[in-house]
């Protein structure tokens, strides 16, 4: 195999935003009356968007359609308000992208997060590298594990998907690799377990971001 790009993740992967992300899902339930969860049960909370994230963080009795929308509505709010108070790049993760760089690999974000709020976190924490493509949640297209975000990132850098690294840190990403015929690289310094990666396709897992460059040495 010989790489020509690399499709990170953006939560889990090269920023740990999960600090941020409870507080401000907390921020709402307890606002809104309902129960909050410690930080950690938001690792599995996160990841498939705001809206199943708040489906989730409810009660189950509490699910309709209308408490959940105020809840989007309300995260929204409040994250956009205090989304950099705790979240920081993972150790590795700038020395990872300089190497990388001077590789000349294209490099590119696809996040479930919101498409404003994954190119504000960009902007905000890797400002001295450059990634040719960054794309959040849109209504355009559907949120991951469905490949079209990363086929049509694959597309905009005119590289075949075969020739992309795609690093994250999730079921869903890893299913997103496959399905869109990129190289599944787990990171398991993020948010989900290594048991998780491997079962949902994980063809490497990776201790530290940069065992990334390990992987383009063996090529």
């Amino acid at each position: 195999m010989h790489f020509k790009a690399i499709l990170f993740d953006l939560d889990g992967t090269l920023l740990n935003t999960l600090e941020d992300l409870g507080t401000a899902a907390n921020y709402v339930l307890k606002k809104n009356g309902f129960p909050i969860h410690s930080i950690d049960d938001y690792r599995f909370f996160v990841g498939d968007g705001i809206s199943v994230l708040m489906k989730r963080a409810l009660p189950e009795d509490k699910r309709s359609e209308d408490i959940i929308r105020l809840c989007i509505q309300a995260y929204r709010e409040e994250y956009r308000r205090n989304w950099k108070v705790k979240t920081m790049p993972y150790d590795g993760i700038t020395e990872m992208l300089d190497a990388l760089t001077s590789r000349h690999l294209k490099m590119a974000v696809l996040s479930n997060k919101p498409d404003e709020f994954t190119k504000q976190c960009v902007n905000e924490f890797f400002p001295r590298w450059t990634f040719d493509v960054v794309l959040g949640q849109r209504s355009s297209l559907p949120i991951k594990p469905d490949p079209s975000g990363a086929i049509e990132i694959a597309r905009c850098l005119n590289i075949s998907p075969a020739d992309f690294i795609y690093l994250g840190d999730t079921a869903i990403d890893m299913k997103t690799a496959t399905a869109s015929g990129m190289f599944p690289a787990g990171a398991t310094w993020g948010f989900r377990s290594e048991k998780e990666l491997q079962e949902n396709g994980a063809r490497v897992l990776l201790k530290t971001p940069l065992e990334v460059i390990r992987l383009l040495d063996l090529e």
